[in-house]
């Protein structure tokens, strides 16, 4: 106990242990590795906003997508069994819903739409072909300087020349004669007016160096090898399609324009959607810029937004790079454009 009690008084006797140091933090992370960590974090953030962006869009699509094949198997079903002027009505809705969907559809899917109304279109001028007396069906050709009333001319014979490029039945267009429009003159002036217009599917086809003016409301317009031509046109109800044409102007107010294998061209254009051009090479654009006397009435009778213009806004289905502008169309110059046409 003598030897316990020793131990305990020298245990006393010595000083109290520090409490050892806790250990000190590590370096901070140089600059250079906190700027790398904070772009990481950014990255991370910003694809999971497109993920989520491309989930909302999908979503979008397939809405969009179900009210179109709603609104074709209507139109399908009144041009099998109804009048054509309700079917000329549903596709105009039809073409419309299109119009105002456009953002919310894939380029695929834009395509196929598009291309599923121009075959409406063209089903419907067929019917309305067959269902209107053939007396019905003929063109008028003013020569320049020809009197109104006059009977007009036998066409001429178009000159031997390399063909235009792509000749042939553009698409969306009914074999046979067409409902409305001229064929195969050269060097003519044409001119088709209101009551012969209004609501008819127009065709021009196959013209040199022609000057056509459309005065009134037509339903759709297809213009088809044309060459050297200038095309002034009122509101086209539904669609323009160009195809296959060189050397020319054409002048067009539309909801929609479609433009395949033609060159050297320009327009000047009114259009609701987004001008679409396909196989094209130096086209270019500038805003509608004709006008004649009654044209505002022809305007209300199409259904056109005339506050509504994207004439600048053109999808080259041949250039998909986002981030260069293609090299097949530009924009007209301020100081090149036409204003006056009469």
């Amino acid at each position: 106990m003598a030897a316990a009690a020793a131990r305990g008084a020298a245990a006393a006797e010595e000083p109290p242990q520090a409490p050892s140091p806790s250990p000190s933090p590590g370096p901070a992370l140089p600059e250079r590795l906190q700027r790398r960590e904070a772009e990481r974090q950014q990255g991370v953030e910003r694809q999971r906003r497109q993920r989520e962006a491309r989930a909302v869009q999908e979503e979008r699509s397939e809405v969009v997508l179900a009210a179109l094949g709603r609104e074709r198997q209507a139109v399908e079903e009144l041009l099998a069994a109804g009048p054509p002027d309700e079917a000329a009505a549903r596709l105009q809705a039809l073409q419309k819903l299109l119009t105002d969907s456009v953002r919310c559809l894939a380029p695929y899917e834009l395509r196929q739409a598009q291309e599923a109304v121009a075959r409406l279109q063209a089903a419907l001028a067929a019917r309305r072909q067959q269902l209107q007396p053939k007396k019905r069906f003929a063109f008028r050709a003013l020569r320049k300087g020809a009197a109104p009333g006059a009977q007009p001319g036998p066409a001429a014979e178009p000159a031997d020349e390399p063909p235009a490029p792509g000749r042939g039945v553009a698409e969306g267009e009914p074999g046979g004669p067409p409902l409305c429009g001229f064929s195969g003159a050269e060097g003519r002036e044409l001119e088709l007016g209101p009551e012969e217009l209004l609501q008819r599917d127009v065709v021009l086809a196959e013209l040199r160096g022609c000057r056509v003016r459309l005065r009134g409301n037509a339903n759709t317009l297809r213009v088809r090898d044309c060459r050297g031509c200038t095309v002034l046109c009122g509101p086209v109800s539904t669609s323009v399609l160009v195809d296959g044409c060189s050397d020319c102007q054409l002048v067009v107010a539309c909801q929609q324009l479609r433009t395949h294998r033609t060159r050297d061209s320009r327009f000047y254009i009114q259009v609701t959607s987004r001008a679409v051009i396909e196989d094209c090479s130096k086209v270019s654009f500038a805003p509608y810029a004709w006008s004649y006397p009654g044209i505002e009435g022809d305007f209300e009778s199409s259904g056109l937004d005339r506050s509504r213009n994207n004439w600048n806004l053109v999808d080259d289905f041949d250039w998909l790079a986002s981030d260069k502008p293609s090299p097949n169309w530009c924009l007209i110059p301020e100081e090149e454009r036409v204003s006056s046409w009469d």
